[in-house]
């Protein structure tokens, strides 16, 4: 079964730090471009916010570039977001998707990608 599952999220002060998981299944990360979006209640989904290609490069929207950083575990098929600085406007639903071969870009909207996670939440607030 193809599935994207992430894990990692909850609630954090802000400044502080969190790392999200997304572990496939039914297929290899490796051989897709990797990306991460979110969704903040009453807002319109946000993103690529980062990507990650298949020959290892990365890209950064405005919002999370220098906070932000995108990576991937061939061993474990998983990919993660750290998050650092974070702010209460990051409070949002996070979601990981990837896409086969490497023709996406900032712009890319999610449902151009071929899998995409069910979303985890993650909250900014003190």
């Amino acid at each position: 079964q193809v599935q994207l599952v992430e894990s990692g999220g909850g609630s954090v002060q802000p400044g502080g730090s969190l790392r999200l998981s997304c572990a496939a299944s039914g297929f290899s990360l490796d051989d897709y471009a990797i990306s991460w979006f979110r969704q903040a209640p009453g807002k319109e989904r946000e993103g690529p916010l980062c990507i990650s290609t298949t020959d290892e490069s990365t890209y950064y929207a405005d919002s999370v570039k220098g906070r932000f950083t995108i990576s991937r575990d061939g061993a474990k098929n998983t990919m993660y977001l750290q998050m650092s600085g974070l702010k209460p406007e990051d409070t949002a639903l996070y979601y990981c998707a990837a896409v086969e071969g490497q023709s996406v870009d900032l712009t890319t909207p999610l449902d151009e990608y071929d899998f995409y996670g069910q979303g985890i939440q993650v909250t900014v607030s003190s």
